[in-house]
């Protein structure tokens, strides 16, 4: 088998499970509101280690919040941004750094051209530890600051996952209102992407089925992370599925990905992400042949190496 001919070097390669398993912890959430949510989506969720963003409705006292009785600013709810991050990749204070970049801390009910209470600023967690670093942090920007800053910072009392049409809004309406500069976001690490490869690894978009060049494509080698290169899947569990989309039965290694919840599009999916990178590859199902899963991965987030240059690909890699 194919698999077990290359499996000694790529172990070389993997094989640092130590390595791996403590880079690894398990995903934390806080929640930001920083006015028009559209716009705090859209910038949090392009940067590396969120792994997923949901916009809702927080700390209010209705119980079926709608956007049209938010909107009334009678409800006492703030719109906010769910954010799911990795904090091995993106610290808690790195990721306040950033939201800090698009908002006014001193505008109290304001943002950018919208006005009232729902569109207050606010940074709310969920775990008792995050506390600490979160007031840490806005007393050191007050402490550099001349002027006050209003920012809430609590536990999050409430939040409501907002109508389907307001899920990643400017995605599918890139020409949309936004308060927020979305340019603002260094994407230096990123340059050697093409625009199909980026909009897929790094804004969770999909490519249109039967269009991805591994889609029909089953030569032997292995697949790799167009982001950084680690080695993600190989053609031994690739399999024909006709959903138009390469599909593959399981990972190179439990460790080469990651598993999230993705409650976009109005429906709940598994979406698969590459462990190092936390690039965006696909979504996992569990309808693959014989009963195994079917990692259903966009072409263009990954890049393919033939068996006979996979020896020669590790050994620079590793250089």
């Amino acid at each position: 088998m194919f698999l077990t001919e290359i499996h000694f070097p790529i172990a070389k390669l993997i094989n640092k499970k130590e390595e791996l398993l403590n880079m690894f912890e398990k995903l934390e959430v806080i929640y930001l509101a920083g006015g028009c949510f559209w716009g705090v989506e859209a910038y949090i969720s392009r940067l590396k280690g969120v792994n997923q963003t949901e916009v809702g409705y927080a700390n209010g006292r209705d119980l079926s919040p709608t956007y049209e009785k938010v909107c009334t600013g009678k409800t006492g709810h703030t719109e906010t941004v769910k954010v799911t991050y990795n904090p091995k990749v993106i610290a808690l204070e790195k990721l306040l750094e950033e939201f800090f970049k698009i908002i006014d801390p001193h505008s109290r009910n304001r943002q950018g051209g919208d006005i009232g209470t729902q569109y207050r600023t606010g940074i709310y967690w969920q775990d008792p530890k995050q506390k600490d670093i979160v007031l840490k942090f806005l007393a050191r920007k007050q402490k550099e600051d001349n002027k006050k800053i209003v920012v809430e910072a609590h536990q999050i009392s409430n939040f409501y996952p907002a109508e389907d049409y307001h899920q990643k809004y400017l995605e599918r309406n890139p020409q949309g209102y936004c308060h927020v500069d979305l340019n603002l976001i260094d994407d230096e690490e990123f340059k050697h992407l093409t625009t199909k490869q980026y909009q897929i690894t790094q804004l969770s978009l999909t490519e249109p089925p039967y269009s991805g060049e591994y889609n029909d494509f089953f030569e032997d080698g292995v697949y790799v992370d167009v982001v950084d290169g680690e080695i993600l899947f190989s053609s031994d569990d690739k399999f024909d599925s006709g959903c138009g989309w390469p599909a593959f039965s399981k990972p190179i290694s439990d460790d080469a990905v990651t598993k999230n919840r993705d409650f976009s599009y109005g429906s709940t999916r598994i979406e698969v992400r590459s462990t190092k990178s936390n690039s965006h590859l696909g979504h996992v199902f569990n309808d693959g042949p014989g009963g195994s899963k079917r990692y259903c991965i966009n072409s263009a987030a990954l890049k393919f190496i033939p068996k006979d240059e996979i020896e020669d690909y590790i050994n620079n890699k590793n250089k």
